[in-house]
């Protein structure tokens, strides 16, 4: 074991650096020893440098057009055929890894923060304000979310933004129904008391300790929601709402290939298998996350 294992695995941190990296260790060494969570940190790895270095791997552009070699069978040449305007359907699926990423990062970045403060807000203080907040929440719930997000792309128009924002707005309800049923657990815990004793505002409180004690169940609800976000991503897209043409989305993609599904298998197949794979491992590094930051697992490890 070297010296810096040892620093991390201190059990006396001397800075609160130390136990910072210390604690990220030891988790991604749980991490590690769940083979499926490593095999979907591998994929989404693949992912984001497939996104990041797509001018690079695709070896043909995305777009241009050679009806001279439309629906080409896979072939050394085309590594997944070609769709029915004679574009490679390999480089399109790279390129489209970066849609993919856009639209699952964004959603999260919007949805999760959204409903984690909802959620908190609504668990702290009670009352009115929770029966208000929940019962918001519920509407939205009681709703699925592709019909509510194919309502919401209606009424804003098509389009990759507005798709964004109506996966968005119907996916922060969950995450706000997590965190409000985290902070009930404490919310009365001798901590929070001590701190309204010195005086600490009902926003300090919400910020500094509410918050952040609901970030573990939140991180993993939203990497088991990216599955669900890409299917219904894909969904508006096959039917028309997402990403407008020529963009290489796969939901796109599927719905211009179903026409040549009998004999020319490949040009939904490749797409639907890319869908498929990057659903595959967000649902594997959620549940490895979900063992990691579980509290009563963490205490038998």
């Amino acid at each position: 074991m070297t010296t810096l294992t040892h620093w991390l695995l201190d059990d006396s941190p001397t800075s609160r650096l130390q136990a910072s990296l210390g604690h990220s260790y030891r988790m991604g060494r749980m991490l590690m020893r769940n083979p499926l969570a490593v095999v979907g940190a591998l994929i989404l790895l693949a992912l984001v440098l497939a996104a990041i270095f797509a001018p690079w791997i695709a070896p043909h552009s995305p777009l241009g057009q050679n009806l001279g070699q439309r629906l080409l069978p896979p072939s050394a040449t085309h590594w997944m055929g070609t769709d029915e305007l004679g574009r490679d359907i390999f480089s399109r699926v790279i390129y489209g890894a970066r849609i993919t990423l856009l639209i699952v990062a964004l959603v999260a970045v919007i949805s999760a923060p959204l409903g984690l403060l909802i959620g908190a807000i609504s668990g702290y203080f009670g009352g009115w304000t929770d029966k208000v907040m929940m019962g918001v929440t519920d509407v939205f719930l009681s709703m699925p979310k592709l019909i509510l997000a194919l309502a919401f792309v209606a009424a804003l128009g098509p389009g990759i933004e507005n798709a964004i924002i109506a996966i968005a707005i119907t996916s922060w309800p969950a995450y706000a129904r997590i965190a409000r049923a985290e902070t009930l657990t404490f919310r009365n815990s001798e901590f929070i008391s001590a701190m309204r004793l010195l005086g600490a505002s009902h926003t300090r409180i919400i910020t500094r300790h509410v918050l952040p004690l609901c970030t573990s169940s939140m991180i993993v609800r939203v990497t088991l929601d990216m599955a669900g976000i890409i299917l219904t991503a894909a969904g508006l897209g096959f039917l028309g709402l997402g990403a407008q043409p020529p963009l290489p989305e796969w939901g796109a993609m599927i719905s211009r290939g179903r026409a040549f599904i009998l004999d020319q298998w490949w040009v939904a197949t490749m797409p639907g298998f890319a869908i498929i794979i990057v659903s595959l491992g967000f649902c594997f590094l959620g549940d490895g996350l979900r063992d990691v930051l579980d509290p009563k697992q963490g205490s038998k490890s």
